[in-house]
């Protein structure tokens, strides 16, 4: 997922960058997020519409979890 804050760093949006996935025949184009990015600069709200990424997260193994990780 992308984050995305506005000016009073508050997340405005998360998610994906576009349609696109792997072996799918659909172009890169970024227009989620780039539509996201122009309501911030202009600022308006970012649409309500927001798509997760596919994929997965992180999985940290007990112990071995990074100093910073909740």
């Amino acid at each position: 997922d992308f984050f995305l804050f506005d000016r009073k760093k508050k997340l405005a949006y998360r998610g994906q960058m576009d349609d696109s996935r792997p072996d799918s025949g659909i172009p890169v184009t970024g227009k989620d997020l780039r539509r996201a990015l122009d309501a911030v600069l202009a600022g308006e709200e970012v649409p309500e519409e927001q798509r997760a990424s596919l994929g997965c997260n992180i999985k940290w193994k007990a112990g071995n979890e990074p100093d910073y990780f909740g």
